[in-house]
């Protein structure tokens, strides 16, 4: 025993300022260190009492399940706890746990005041985290979900937990306390997930974890509501409600239905639906996800949708400058494509979808040559780091090397690149050969700075919330000039979304941009030139 314990100080010294040994009841029995400067009391003093008796209240059940944690992986580390000291709880103190091979049933614990405390290890490659709770975010869940899951070979689960009032219950508390909130309920679901790193933050109280079959989901349940309870002062916390996902599918499908039923799970808003029918009924989403790619599959493979313009003219002269191809889906032209883009992202159909569409653009382009039109084509940014699209677009382009003068680029949802510097290198190989590119939803958050700072690129467009937004805001003009004149600075090019009226074009012309499009000019046609002859020339004049 004593010697397990010397290997445990001699390398723990290294890092903390207090030491713990814990029995198999938890009951402190051993202690060294500086617990008189950190918790007002020395080691003598602490020796014998249950260590949850001297950890913050609001603190016990994110310790318990670090300690459940260590039990199943051995170790963890650079977690955010407080203690009970003396004169009251201590500051935020960082948390490591260690169980010696020899000695299952004994915990050692180490301590780390806030003046040493370190930053959290490098992230994953390729892998996002929520650096206040250690759980998945975004698109690395699903990911996570279905390697886990693959790899089990049916001796997992994924479980579905619905916080419906988190949100709220979080903004109400006190600043010190939220993330202490946080860390509980992210090492609760980690705790009980697979290796302790498979669970996700999937939306605003809707949480995801693979663990092994057989998990007591009614128990988790209660873990996480008992950690909302700590800090109500009215002592009711929040409702809890989670689900486990049956998958019953081929290992093809599974993919698809996951991220399928994890969307799916994310859009519900409230606390009226019930997260268990969501996982139960996760075969027939999928079935329902499948025969939705077959029909997609079918229109793109089909050629089967049509393509809608909307010209983007000079701000001061009225000329057109180009026109955007928008696709429209079952000859409805009036009718926005958002849904059937939305479900190619969320799929992993839109790289093949954006290869047709720019097959059909060209086409185009081929048939109407001698009209010299100049057409935008959007690429998804989930497609910019496809190397298989990109083969296939240069493919493309370099059959006819006239396109550079008649063909440019808009890169669409920006927020899904992945990789700024591949993304980078994707444009260039385009400017190179003379194309002109365009990167879309400019200022709608605040990484279009970054994007715009690492991706050169010829034009910006100015998103529609942020022109609307600009007309009503009190600095809203200044905030608009400092965009165009940001861009100028770098030799880029400006046009603002959304010109709905003519006070609207007065406005962004006064702040600087170049082109324009928007309603005011009339609504996407198949037929390029009839905004031509419906122009209103007094807008120019």
């Amino acid at each position: 025993m004593n010697a397990a314990r010397d290997r445990f100080v001699a390398f723990a010294f290294c890092w903390a300022d207090v030491l713990f040994e814990l029995d198999p009841n938890r009951n402190v029995s051993f202690a060294v260190g500086a617990t008189k400067s950190v918790m007002g009391v020395g080691p003598e003093t602490i020796i014998g009492k249950n260590f949850m008796d001297l950890v913050s209240p609001k603190d016990r059940v994110l310790v318990e399940q670090l300690l459940f944690m260590t039990s199943k992986k051995g170790r963890i580390d650079n977690v955010t706890i407080r203690m009970q000291g003396a004169n009251g709880l201590t500051p935020p103190m960082a948390f490591a746990g260690y169980i010696m091979p020899d000695l299952k049933e004994h915990f050692f614990l180490a301590l780390r005041t806030q003046a040493h405390m370190d930053e959290k290890g490098e992230a994953e490659k390729g892998v996002a985290r929520d650096k206040s709770t250690g759980l998945l975010t975004g698109d690395s869940f699903s990911q996570m979900a279905v390697k886990k899951l693959k790899d089990a070979g049916g001796n997992a689960e994924m479980i579905l937990v619905n916080v419906p009032g988190f949100q709220e219950f979080y903004e109400k508390l006190p600043e010190d306390e939220r993330e202490v909130l946080l860390n509980t309920v992210g090492t609760t679901l980690r705790a009980n997930s697979i290796g302790g790193d498979s669970a996700g933050e999937i939306g605003e109280g809707k949480f995801g974890i693979v663990h092994e079959a057989g998990l007591d989901v009614a128990a988790l349940e209660s873990k996480i509501a008992e950690a909302t309870k700590a800090f109500d002062p009215d002592g009711k916390g929040v409702a809890v409600q989670a689900g486990t996902v049956e998958v019953d599918m081929t290992e093809g499908d599974l993919a698809k239905g996951l991220v399928y039923t994890i969307n799916h799970f994310k859009e519900q808003v409230g606390d009226s639906f019930n997260v268990k029918d969501i996982a139960k009924n996760m075969n027939a989403l999928v079935q329902e996800t499948v025969k939705s790619l077959n029909n997609f599959r079918a229109l793109v493979g089909g050629n089967d949708f049509q393509v809608a313009f909307h010209p983007i003219f000079d701000a001061r002269t009225g000329a057109v400058h180009h026109y955007e191809a928008l696709v429209r889906f079952n000859g409805n032209f009036e009718e926005s494509p958002y849904k059937y883009i939305t479900f190619a992202e969320e799929t992993g159909l839109i790289t093949e979808f954006d290869i047709a569409m720019m097959r059909k653009c060209v086409d185009w382009l081929r048939k109407n040559r001698s009209d010299k039109v100049s057409v935008a084509v959007n690429i998804s940014g989930m497609s910019v780091g496809n190397d298989q699209y990109s083969k296939d677009l240069h493919a493309l382009i370099d059959e006819d090397t006239w396109l550079r003068n008649f063909l440019l680029f808009e890169i669409t949802e920006s927020a899904r690149v992945a990789d700024l510097v591949q993304a980078n290198n994707f444009v260039q190989g385009l400017r190179k050969k003379g194309f002109h590119v365009c990167l879309d939803d400019f200022g709608a958050g605040a990484a279009s700075f970054q994007y715009l700072s690492v991706l050169e690129v010829d034009v910006v467009k100015l998103d529609g919330s942020v022109v609307k937004n600009a007309q009503t805001a009190p600095k809203g003009r200044a905030f608009l000039r400092a965009l165009t004149t940001l861009c100028k600075t770098m030799d880029v090019e400006t046009i603002a979304e959304m010109v709905d009226s003519k006070e609207g074009l007065e406005f962004v012309r006064d702040c600087g941009v170049e082109y324009v499009q928007g309603f005011l000019f009339g609504k996407p046609d198949p037929d390029p030139w009839s905004f031509i002859k419906k122009l209103d020339r007094k807008l120019f004049a």
